[in-house]
């Protein structure tokens, strides 16, 4: 057996789990996604360091035995509303998920998830789309930016 071609194996059945809310347990996690198949691994993740020590992190792996029941999982429960929020469920061999995520993070409080759930909607968007929503976005910005200098003049 090739030790390569398992852990690709092992990746296509490994799922990226984001926009947690906090109150979501480990088992309640797992209970979730159990219906759909075996799971043979997750991984929750939690803080380690500064004042959020012992909190979620806002985001968990879950790996099932097969890329069958990943990709299952993945289509029933992406964007499915767990605690008010949309659930981002992604196959964790898709990195362009992570890197968008990654570096979307910035702001305080809700604007990390809200920007993170914009990184995670953006993934599915073709490279033409991605850009036009980003220019959208800055105009946006643009534009309450010109506002709240107005009304600071006026």
């Amino acid at each position: 057996m090739d030790p390569n071609n398992s852990l690709d194996d092992k990746s296509e059945s490994r799922l990226y789990v984001g926009n947690l809310d906090l109150r979501i347990s480990e088992a309640a996690l797992i209970k979730m996604f159990s219906s759909f198949g075996k799971i043979v691994a997750e991984d929750f993740l939690w803080h380690t360091r500064g004042p959020k020590r012992g909190e979620p992190r806002g985001y968990a792996f879950v790996q099932f035995s097969t890329k069958g029941e990943a990709v299952l999982a993945k289509e029933k429960m992406h964007g499915r509303l767990v605690c008010g929020r949309p659930l981002i469920v992604r196959l964790a061999s898709e990195k362009y998920l992570m890197e968008g995520a990654g570096n979307s993070s910035f702001g305080a409080g809700g604007e990390t998830s809200k920007s993170n759930f914009v990184a995670g909607s953006l993934a599915q968007m073709s490279k033409s789309a991605k850009i036009a929503a980003i220019k959208n976005k800055l105009k946006a910005m643009e534009e309450e930016s010109q506002n709240s200098k107005r009304q600071k003049n006026g």
